[in-house]
């Protein structure tokens, strides 16, 4: 038959067909990895539908199976905002840890002893967590997770990937508006393979199954998403709303029949990897099982995730600002390995810290190549007696991290070496600089760079994304610039030449230009991002914005005491010592005013104000200053720290004469012992402080 020959009616009910079959196909290849027809079956009905639509594109829609990869090449990743908070878990280690969670879950939620608590139990998956956003049932934005409120949208590369419906039939639940969450990964077998093929057209291979998910989850071009062979499994409804946008999450009544409606819908999730429990005990024993036949499973996972399966009993349980109370991450026991520390060589920090690194024989440990590891400092050699040609034991702290766990002297040769920490600068090859340690310090610092390398780090910090965040610019860029002389200091970050920097190779004009607006942008931060990237000793980000919501300018601070600093909520003597001192620098000083000239802010913007007050100024803690110590059992630190600065009080975070309430949980310590021995301090425990703001 002759699909082109149609008349419009028909030829719109055989193409929508067409599609429904080819979605259907899709689902049972790659999301039940149950294929009913070959991949030459289908790729001929994929033609079919290609066809009708190459010759009828007023007939193609968003969501039809050909329109998965997009034409255009994505340059950026704007920044959207999540319909609700993605937060984090807290974590558990063993079976104690986990019957501590269940007493937590039944002191809120009211639940007795006697009675038997239901855990949903599934995998976590070591990948990339995602944000897919359907509207009318159509797939219209996806996310990165990001910082768990706002993450870079990733549409058009989500869009490739087939185990994710592009749509989906929400509107039989009567939601018109959802959000579901779930994880990007890569099976184990598939990323063994690509990187084979790496290395036989001479590529560069991937580190792990991870970073090659999230990292093709962010490439430019959807169709290197495409490539990666990206799977993503959706563990949760994170958000439903009906047309009128009433919640329609209730109507789901636990996360397990949640999951098995997602299931329906097309969407991934796990099987036999998957359990409702009754009690903790049986969760244990679940949680067990899975972490003895971790590495038989297709999927990398470091640990199962925990989840009280009531929805009602999870809204009783509620939220902190971090995790939700009714989850908790099981962690799987860190991957340990046995290698050969070769070498120690050493880095030079931004503020001189010298940090030495071992190079180790490399060995495989949790699907990572591992060549070296910190020792951080010389106490952390000489506690762990390490010698160069020991053979150590490493592990990977929650499969991230490399760590030594210990030397094995039994295997040492007669001749081996201790490592001694070097008492000049080890950077420095032309003079003899003494290296300094500070009483209250474990590490060793440079106190006079003339070799260049902490000039280079303070560099690298003060365009890191923590700091003034510009795009574009990362280490290996700034090790060219300064190898070409280009750069010094931090002002000459801003009086570049983007004639020269297009003839270099791997830049052009286009390269240039998109570092030049990234640069005019950073230059527009408020002030408070510009202190912290100063690489002023002990001046981390708290601490800054703190300074700059009380200057106008940021060379106010050239006026400023230390008692006048220490007076500034949170700012310690040490920290205020070192600003003095920075700021009494001339050449600190034109450094900051050539950066002023060169357009960079050094005034006090809007971002930087302190947010205007909720406190009630008649309230029952106004103008007083309170600390919360040790375990709250009816709230976290942070909900009761919101409560009493809504009451009209200041928390502070250190027992001083400035301390006004100290409120005791249980297994307070110190500073209970420390407002205690003061003398002025009122010492309240929790109920007595929930009295005080309840009845007055």
């Amino acid at each position: 038959m002759d699909f082109l020959k149609q008349d419009a009616s028909e030829l719109q009910h055989h193409i929508e067909e067409l599609r429904e079959i080819l979605r259907f196909h899709e689902w049972k290849y790659y999301v039940m990895n149950d294929p009913v027809i070959s991949d030459f079956e289908y790729d001929q009905l994929y033609k079919k539908l290609e066809a009708i639509e190459e010759a009828h594109p007023e007939l193609v829609t968003p969501d039809s199976p050909t329109q998965r990869v997009s034409d255009d090449m994505t340059e950026d990743f704007p920044t959207v905002r999540h319909l609700q908070p993605m937060l984090s878990l807290g974590n558990s280690y063993d079976l104690e840890d986990l019957r501590e969670f269940d007493r937590q879950i039944r002191k809120l939620t009211g639940v007795e002893a006697n009675q038997e608590i239901e855990y949903a139990i599934e995998p976590k998956f070591d990948g990339g967590s995602i944000a897919i956003v359907y509207e009318g049932n159509r797939l219209v934005r996806a996310a990165t997770r990001g910082n768990g409120v706002e993450g870079d949208d990733i549409t058009a590369n989500i869009r490739t990937l087939r185990s994710v419906p592009l749509k989906a039939d929400f509107s039989k639940f009567d939601i018109a508006h959802a959000e579901v969450r779930g994880e990007a990964i890569i099976p184990k077998a598939l990323f063994a393979q690509i990187n084979k093929e790496r290395e036989e057209t001479g590529e560069s291979l991937f580190a792990n199954p991870r970073n090659t998910a999230t990292g093709g989850l962010r490439v430019k071009n959807p169709e290197e998403t495409k490539k990666r062979g990206i799977e993503v499994f959706i563990y949760t409804l994170g958000y439903a709303r009906d047309e009128y946008g009433n919640d329609q999450q209730k109507v789901l009544q636990t996360h397990d029949k949640g999951l098995r409606i997602l299931e329906q819908l097309g969407f991934k999730i796990p099987h036999q990897e998957r359990a409702v429990c009754r009690g903790i005990d049986e969760v244990f024993e679940f949680v067990n099982k899975w972490e003895m036949q971790r590495e038989s499973y297709p999927y990398e996972i470091d640990g199962m995730v925990v989840k009280v399966n009531d929805l009602d009993l999870q809204e009783k349980c509620g939220y902190t600002s971090h995790h939700p109370r009714w989850a908790i991450a099981y962690k799987f026991k860190a991957k340990q390995a046995t290698t050969q520390l070769l070498d120690v060589e050493y880095q030079v920090g931004k503020v001189g810290s010298i940090t030495p690194v071992a190079k180790m024989r490399p060995v495989q440990l949790a699907g990572v190549t591992i060549s070296s590891i910190s020792l951080h400092n010389e106490d952390f050699i000489k506690a762990k007696d390490l010698h160069i040609g020991d053979f150590v034991v490493i592990e990977r702290a929650g499969d991230v991290i490399p760590y030594v766990v210990k030397a094995l002297p039994d295997l040492r040769e007669p001749d081996a070496q201790p490592i001694d920490f070097p008492k000049y600068c080890p950077l420095n090859a032309e003079e003899q600089i003494l290296l300094v340690r500070e009483e209250s310090e474990a590490a060793w610092r440079c106190p006079t760079c003339t070799c260049g390398a902490q000039p280079l780090m303070r560099m690298v910090w003060h365009v890191s994304r923590e700091a003034m965040d510009i795009d574009g610019l990362g280490r290996a860029i700034l090790e060219r610039f300064y190898e070409q002389g280009w750069v010094r200091n931090l002002a000459d970050l801003y009086d570049l030449d983007y004639e020269k920097i297009s003839t270099l190779e791997g830049f052009g004009k286009r390269s240039a230009e998109n570092l030049r607006k990234a640069i005019e942008k950073a230059k527009k931060n408020p002030i408070r991002r510009l202190l912290h990237s100063l690489s002023i000793h002990h001046l981390g980000k708290r601490a800054s914005a703190i300074i700059a919501a009380h200057i106008s300018h940021v060379l106010d601070l050239t006026e400023k005491t230390e008692e006048e600093l220490i007076a500034l909520k949170d700012i310690g003597p040490v920290l205020a010592k070192n600003i003095i001192v920075w700021f009494s620098d001339p050449d600190n000083l034109a450094m900051l005013h050539r950066m002023e000239s060169l357009g960079v802010n050094l005034t006090q913007t809007a971002d930087d104000k302190p947010a205007k007050s909720s406190e009630q100024t008649d309230g029952p803690l106004s103008g007083k200053t309170i600390l919360f110590t040790g375990t709250l059992q009816t709230m976290t630190r942070d909900e009761a720290k919101k409560l009493a600065e809504a009451a009209g009080g200041r928390t502070i975070s250190a027992v001083s004469s400035k301390l006004d309430i100290l409120v005791a949980g249980e297994k307070a310590g110190s500073k209970l012992r420390k407002a205690q021995d003061l003398g002025t301090v009122t010492i309240m425990n929790e109920e007595e402080f929930v009295q005080l703001l309840k009845f007055s």
